[in-house]
């Protein structure tokens, strides 16, 4: 009987043993499950992130690809020089339409100014144009200003230049090494700086949702590395 007693008793003990263990065992668990639960979101929200930054940037790539990337490449005026400004009058006045409302267009009149310059000292003249912009609207004039009512306002603007000019002899100019375009110009609208900075900061969004991914990644391989571990432990 007593031998029978004490089996009971032990076969007891080893049950409720069992069944604290299984109660830890389920707090445990169960505390894994609100801890991955939690985390899940927060994970999924990060890799969005991470993929809106990426996409955005490619957007912003191609965006700038076709617009200030093309424009660069395309343009033939690579070299720079110094140009000595030789002579600068205004010739005639050009034709020109400002917008008055809607659908409504008159005419007005701007100075057109023509500067001619020596290229690098080489004896070699040409027409000094503002800009790629200028040079495609009007080939003869030096700048374009934008169209209004007032004439007098645009003829003293032109005239300011042409002084500023007069004053500085020699500025720095872009011309073209093959000397297909004549013309030489006074600034590029997009140099390397323009084009430097433009690739910056979609490079470096790109670079950041990246990170964000490769992060979150690395954080749930090492969660599951932690957890493989925790099991072979016991």
């Amino acid at each position: 009987m007593f031998f029978v007693a004490g089996a009971k008793n032990n076969a007891g003990r080893n049950e409720r043993s069992r069944s604290i263990y299984q109660k830890f065992r389920e707090v445990d668990l169960l505390n894994k499950k609100k801890t991955v639960t939690a985390l899940k979101p927060g994970e999924d929200r990060a890799i969005f992130l991470g993929l809106g930054m990426i996409l955005s940037s490619v957007m912003m790539c191609f965006v700038l690809g076709i617009t200030i990337l093309r424009s660069y490449a395309d343009s033939v005026w690579t070299e720079e020089g110094v140009c000595v400004i030789l002579n600068s009058t205004v010739t005639a006045d050009m034709n020109c339409s400002y917008n008055c409302g809607s659908e409504c267009w008159r005419d007005s009149k701007y100075p057109c100014l023509q500067v001619y310059v020596s290229v690098n000292n080489t004896g070699r003249v040409s027409r000094l144009s503002h800009n790629e912009e200028t040079q495609d609207t009007s080939t003869e004039c030096f700048y374009v200003p934008r169209c209004q009512k007032d004439r007098v306002a645009m003829h003293v603007m032109i005239m300011n230049i042409s002084e500023r000019l007069k004053v500085n002899q020699q500025v720095t100019c872009y011309y073209d090494p093959s000397e297909q375009q004549e013309n030489v110009l006074l600034t590029r609208l997009y140099d390397q700086t323009v084009v430097f900075h433009s690739l910056l900061w979609p490079s470096c969004m790109l670079t950041g949702g990246a990170l964000i991914i490769v992060m979150v990644k690395l954080t749930q391989y090492l969660s599951r590395l932690c957890e493989e571990i925790v099991k072979i432990k016991r």
